[in-house]
């Protein structure tokens, strides 16, 4: 053989390997634990995911379907690639750690359809050490400025049978209780998962919400979910149980099209998060990171909150209404002043005075009030547009006179808008009705979408009303207001983009235990599902446990003991909490109140050490700018013995532990669920505290 062909033979081979290399990218974690690989296969992209040798994702098919120019399906050639590491940190305004690192590999590839005039799009990949966000990118063109789309074909082909932890596909509501299932059983259970619920609108093929929580056979944690959802609708998972091939379910809206994109425009991210340790899973930041940093100018507003409210009282026997009058056909315009007194409404000038009272006693900073406004007599199930005008109080709510005694009080009185579902409404009159909030002192509003959408046709998570819950948040922050939402789209981390969207409710809270009840294991799974995407509105607290106390013969409990309502309020993250529970109860348990009164809403440090989905999850956290530190613990249905490792304490100092813990009778379907001690011991960093779990208990430390 000539020297001349044996260069041609590699250069053939060069050549080859180029061909192969262009059509395959592999883009690692900073610490080489997760691999993700993009390829070509006839035109059409795909990618894969592993973590430490073991597939997560398998080869599974991207693209987007288009209803109004040609697809993004196939026919692409790879045109450019492009490798970044990005390593930084930032602090976030509140959250559960002060200083948070933003350290990933991205790989950057843009496709062109040569057949449609070279038309572009690109495919963004990051990968951290905790996991993969990506994204699909439209950048202004010619030839394609508007689109409509059809649907997302992104799937998620798991590498197995998973565990998986899972609520169904639905439209309006995320407000269902969780089925613990392998995903090949998710078709047969669709239908009993699917429980009745307000506003509902279940897809009817085989889905799950996201964020979806797994576990493998092997041991793996995956959390699927999405990042930086903006003028997009929101996604459910459609579930190929015979596969284990999951793929994207845009929430269409009123005309059954999907998403209106207009170049230059983005995808939100698309999430998954792997660990072989479910600490690792909760805390991972990862979608925080995905979501840009606020364009704010003032942020001085933004503070944590911990509050007390006219609100459980309305759920427990009836003690009390948001209405005012009894009757049960009223409109806007009407002389509220005439209505006859049903002689329960709540929200009177003289019990918002005795939470006043309450909050300032015991060191509060806000009273929240529901019904305070007139709309409330037949305000649900009539899909009616004008229910309330969120300016009009009720003949007995004194809004001047509340405003200064709570002003008098050093207490902030938190504002609510109902909207009963119409968004339009609350559009036309949201300048007027935040201009009144700032007038009259208040700094922050609950803001609830009850009942089915208006614009009718339209869905709680379609691309309108995303649209219209930032659009929500960003007029309040021109007012200085911070916006906690209720039957809201789940959150995506745009807590950070958005920091005065305090809190969202979008998941299944306390409310329900007024209402049937939430299983034990409920929130040993929110922190794995709904609290991945930003911070819950839980509603803890409730100390009054049987809810026959009240005097109606009502058999409802809370099912949960007393201690594990202390440990919400530190593995339930929010910087706005709630101490919900009617203020006489609090007064009938002070030791234990002490501990709601004590703990902090906002955080220089977590720490998970223990963790294990819808089984148990211990957390324990640093207070902003303290030395405190305080531990919350909760279980399912099983007792259990915790082991709390007290490592993150300084070295060489001594701290005095105070211990709020269930009794060893407790539990939470018996009538010792009330039951709990209180006890003092000291630690240090080399301190291991073994601590007895009652069922469905929990327990609760504070550290100083």
């Amino acid at each position: 053989m000539s020297f001349l062909n044996v260069n041609k033979i590699t250069a053939l081979v060069v050549f080859v390997l180029a061909c192969n290399f262009a059509l395959a990218q592999t883009v690692n974690s900073p610490d080489k634990n997760l691999s993700v690989t993009f390829s070509l296969n006839s035109g059409v992209p795909y990618y894969s995911l592993s973590y430490k040798g073991k597939a997560v994702i398998k080869t599974s098919k991207l693209g987007i379907e288009a209803k109004n120019v040609p697809s993004f399906t196939g026919g692409f050639t790879i045109a450019d690639t492009k490798q970044v590491t990005v390593d930084e940190t930032w602090q976030p305004i509140m959250g559960e750690q002060k200083d948070i690192r933003n350290n990933y590999n991205e790989l950057l590839v843009t496709l062109k359809q040569s057949k449609n005039n070279n038309r572009s799009i690109k495919l963004r990949f990051r990968v951290f050490n905790d996991g993969l966000g990506f994204r699909y990118e439209f950048p202004k063109q010619d030839g394609l400025s508007y689109f409509i789309i059809k649907e997302e074909l992104t799937e998620f082909h798991l590498a197995g049978d998973h565990k998986i932890f899972w609520i169904p596909g639905d439209y309006d509501t995320n407000e269902y209780a969780y089925t613990t299932s392998k995903i090949s059983e998710i078709p047969a259970l669709q239908k009993k998962a699917t429980i009745e619920i307000n506003a509902q609108q279940p897809i009817p093929t085989p889905s799950v919400q996201t964020p979806s929580m797994m576990k493998s056979a092997d041991g793996l944690y995956i959390n699927i979910h999405e990042a930086a959802l903006i003028n997009y609708p929101a996604m459910s998972l459609n579930v190929d149980a015979g596969t284990q091939k999951m793929s994207v379910h845009l929430t269409p809206d009123a005309v059954g099209n999907k998403g209106y994109m207009q170049t230059e425009a983005t995808t939100p991210w698309r999430t998954v998060i792997v660990s072989d340790k479910a600490t690792d899973i909760l805390a991972s930041r990862l979608i925080l990171n995905l979501n840009e940093p606020t364009k704010y100018k003032d942020v001085s507003f933004i503070k944590p909150v911990k509050y007390i409210g006219v609100w459980w009282e309305y759920f427990v026997a009836g003690r009390s209404t948001w209405a005012y009058g009894k009757e049960n056909n009223v409109k806007l315009g009407d002389d509220f002043s005439k209505l006859t007194p049903n002689g329960k409404h709540g929200a009177t000038t003289q019990r918002v005075k005795e939470y006043i009272d309450f909050a300032a006693k015991h060191g509060f900073d806000a009273v929240l009030v529901e019904g305070w406004n007139i709309g409330w007599e037949d305000w649900i199930g009539n899909w009616k547009e004008e229910v309330f005008d969120f300016v009009t109080p009720y003949p007995d709510f004194n809004v001047a006179e509340l405003k200064q005694y709570a002003a008098n009080k050093g207490v902030k009185i938190i504002m609510h808008h109902e909207t009963s579902g119409a968004a339009t409404n609350y559009e036309r009159r949201l300048d007027r009705a935040f201009q009144f909030m700032k007038d009259n002192g208040y700094t922050a509003v609950k803001s609830g979408y009850v009942g089915q959408i208006i614009p009718r046709g339209e869905h709680h998570d379609s691309q309108w009303m995303v649209n219209h819950y930032i659009h929500v948040a960003e007029r309040a922050a021109d007012y200085g207001i911070m916006v906690n939402s209720h039957e809201a789209v789940r959150p995506t981390g745009l807590n950070r983009t958005y920091p005065n969207w305090i809190a969202q409710e979008s998941a299944r809270g306390t409310e329900f235990e007024a209402m049937g009840g939430l299983n034990p294991e409920h929130t040993t799974i929110l922190p794995f599902t709904r609290l991945m995407g930003g911070p819950m509105d839980f509603t803890p607290g409730i100390f009054q446990l049987d809810l026959g106390y009240y005097g109606t013969g009502s058999k409802q409990h809370v099912n949960t003991t007393l201690a594990k309502q202390l440990a919400y309020y530190v593995t339930m993250y929010s910087p706005l909490q709630m101490a919900a529970d009617l203020p006489s109860n609090y007064e009938r348990f002070p030791d234990a109140f002490q501990f709601i009164k004590d703990v902090a809403v906002d955080w220089d440090n977590t720490y998970v050490l223990e963790a294990e989905p819808g089984d148990y999850v211990t957390i324990a956290r640093k207070a902003k700018g303290k030395n405190e530190w305080y531990i919350g613990s909760v279980a399912d249905e099983n007792s259990r013995t915790a082991v709390v490792d007290f490592s993150f304490l300084p070295k060489g100092k001594t701290f005095k532990a105070t211990i709020y813990a269930d009794t060893p009778n407790a539990a939470w379907n018996n009538t010792k669920q009330q039951s709990y001690t209180v006890k003092e011991i000291t630690v240090n960093a080399k301190t291991k505290l073994k601590q007895f779990v009652a069922p469905g208990g929990g327990f609760a430390i504070s550290v100083k």
